[in-house]
């Protein structure tokens, strides 16, 4: 039997609008499918019986040979039962969608004022399948909920607020799941003190003492004092947890904060179950954490850039790089994005968490401080330096030698230090008005012998001539550090619209444990990969980050990789001997060539004549509407 969101998939993008428009639904961008698909799947107002009963009974044939159904039969009913798994009922399946269902009270979704949440935690819903209504994008009904009540503050002030809440619900969630087991006593936990932090610790759960917990929160949501209520809960968590000194936001009581809309968030986050067993092994809180990092981003537009590379992208840089075990390290962390995607890694491939150490720094401390919760409410422990810190004033981590660099430093970023005699330098030194590569020699720096760097650059990176740039890149490419080079689509970025391309480094292309790649370096052109999303915005698919780590571990000569070869278009191996007689640019576009078009069976002149008469035909038929239209205005008493 399909399922709801089965069904709506079938949907065309202007049934689902109308869909949208009778039932008054809350929908972000009405031109992105998914959002409609979501809005529809958890609204309880949206009959599929009635959707169907609109529909023509052709319409209703498409959509069950869509779904694998049978689709014969003459009578509408029994067609509409069908996709929805039952048998029609006498007089139980209505046509008609007329009025859509809905409590005589309830007023239009766009008119009304943001709905309060209940006062009281509560389970998630669930579908009918038993399963949490996340799995019906309970993330995008969360973010929009969460987006009515912040009214006008800016994006980038309010993403603390929420995600500071976020946070706190979690570890309280753990802790009261533990603290249960404790006060129930049984089995290991027999005696058990259940006030005693020592035995969260033990647990590695974060110790919540009284004050900060969620029940007791959630009771304050209403008083004028919540905001005052909140920062002691954060100060309280910081001090019996030294891990999080200095991470959570206590700012909650600031006179711009509206207390009431701070009340009706706590409700809302309180609804959500994110932090026990079951909902671990689901990741909603990452799910959670994730998908308002990335509402934020694109909120706040260029300056989200500065937190938060697009998941998409962070995944092709992991899985090309295959971190299994080592050093990681990301000099311009951000959120902390690639240390997660590579945690999940491990865990996705079978790896052990503690196999990779992670090693970070950010210079914007508000940014550190999610970069420090990301990765604490996941459990991942990581050396963040003891400050935020600008990497090129003060590296904080100046001895280390990473098996793996990540990063999506700052594009072009003209306002940078540079030390002249700094020791980084060792192909040349980048220009002050440009850091581009000034963080590619960062980078080589801090690789080990064995190691490997992926990272995010402007497309100017490929080619530039400016300021010394192109003999920069030259000394690399003869240095033979270059492994691959990936050109990305465009509008990926919260930040910018121009496109990126990836860089990956080795020190090391004759490893033993890969074939030897020495003078050799692959380009991926993947500028025709991803789906637009919206009109700005465009994601890489499951298949597009399948296909270009594959590409690059067949070239690699990675076990079970399989054998590679040159796909005129996308890649193409080329020596550093071609590469110089390209004047050692390294846009992929220059190597693959054009992609291979499918001849053409039919013969040149049997087409052009097959072609002429349509147009033929076309013309006469134009003539003839134009001579109708004429004739219908003479009756309307215009023309000659």
């Amino acid at each position: 039997m399909p399922t709801k969101r089965q069904i709506l998939e079938t949907l065309k993008l202007t049934e689902l609008q109308d869909l949208a428009s009778t039932f008054e639904l809350f929908v972000g961008d009405r031109r992105v499918r998914d959002q409609l698909i979501d809005a529809a799947g958890i609204s309880h107002r949206v009959s599929l019986a009635q959707i169907l009963g609109e529909y023509p009974r052709e319409r209703l044939k498409e959509i069950c040979r869509e779904l694998g159904l049978d689709d014969h039969g003459k009578e509408k009913a029994a067609i509409v039962a069908r996709i929805l798994g039952r048998e029609p009922e006498q007089g139980s399946l209505k046509l008609s969608v007329s009025e859509p269902t809905k409590p005589p009270s309830e007023k239009p979704r766009e008119a009304a004022p943001p709905a309060k949440p209940p006062k009281s935690p509560q389970t998630p819903k669930r579908s009918s399948s038993g399963e949490p209504a996340g799995d019906l994008g309970f993330e995008a009904k969360l973010w929009q909920a969460a987006d009515k009540l912040r009214n006008n503050m800016d994006a980038a002030e309010y993403k603390h607020v929420v995600l500071g809440l976020i946070f706190l619900k979690y570890i309280s969630d753990s802790f009261e799941e533990l603290h249960e087991k404790l006060l129930a006593g049984e089995g290991d936990y027999a005696g058990a003190d259940p006030e005693d932090a020592d035995e969260y610790k033990a647990e590695n759960v974060f110790w919540v003492p009284k004050e900060a917990r969620w029940a007791h929160l959630q009771a304050s949501a209403k008083l004028p004092a919540i905001g005052k209520v909140v920062d002691d809960a954060m100060v309280a968590i910081e001090r019996d947890n030294p891990k999080l000194k200095g991470v959570l936001p206590k700012d909650y009581a600031r006179p711009a904060l509206d207390k009431h809309r701070l009340g009706e968030l706590i409700d809302l986050i309180g609804t959500i179950g994110l932090g026990s067993a079951q909902n671990r092994s689901k990741d909603i809180l990452g799910r959670v954490y994730e998908y308002f990092l990335t509402q934020f981003a694109s909120a706040e537009g260029k300056n989200g850039g500065q937190f938060y590379t697009p998941r998409g992208v962070v995944r092709v840089l992991v899985e090309m790089l295959a971190p299994y075990k080592g050093r990681v390290y990301d000099p311009a962390c951000g959120s902390g994005g690639m240390f997660v995607q590579s945690e999940k890694f491990v865990e996705e491939h079978g790896g052990r968490i503690g196999d990779l150490s992670i090693f970070g720094q950010e210079s914007n401390a508000t940014t550190r401080r999610l970069a420090l919760m990301n990765l604490a409410l996941r459990h991942i422990e990581a050396d963040f330096g003891p400050e935020h810190a600008d990497t090129f004033r003060r590296d904080l981590h100046k001895d280390l030698k990473a098996q793996f660099v990540l990063a999506n430093p700052p594009f072009n970023d003209s306002d940078w230090h540079r030390v002249d005699d700094d020791v980084r330098w060792q192909y040349g030194l980048p220009p002050k008005g440009n850091a581009n590569f000034a963080w590619v020699q960062h980078f080589i720096h801090h690789l080990a012998p064995d190691g490997y760097a992926g990272f995010v650059l402007a497309n100017g990176s490929m080619s530039s001539n400016q300021s010394g740039e192109g003999e920069i890149r030259r000394a690399i490419i003869e240095a033979d550090l270059v492994d691959c080079m990936v050109a990305m689509p465009g509008q990926l970025f919260y930040s910018t619209q121009i496109p990126v391309c990836l860089w990956f480094l080795t020190r090391n292309k004759s490893d033993g444990k890969r074939r030897d790649r020495r003078k050799e370096t692959l380009f991926i052109d993947a500028r025709k990969m991803g789906t637009l999303i919206d009109r700005v915005h465009r994601e890489l698919s499951d298949d597009d980050i399948r296909k270009i780590a594959a590409t690059y571990h067949a070239w690699r000569g990675d076990k079970g990789s399989g054998a590679y070869v040159d796909i005129a278009g996308f890649c193409k191996s080329a020596t550093t001997a071609e590469i110089a007689s390209h004047g050692h640019v390294l846009t992929p576009g220059r190597y693959v060539g054009a992609e291979e078009v499918e001849a053409d069976a039919e013969p040149f002149e049997e087409k052009m004549a097959r072609l002429v008469s349509e147009l033929n035909a076309q013309f006469a038929e134009s003539a003839k509407l134009e001579q109708a239209i004429k004739a219908n205005l003479r009756g309307l008493g215009y023309g000659g």
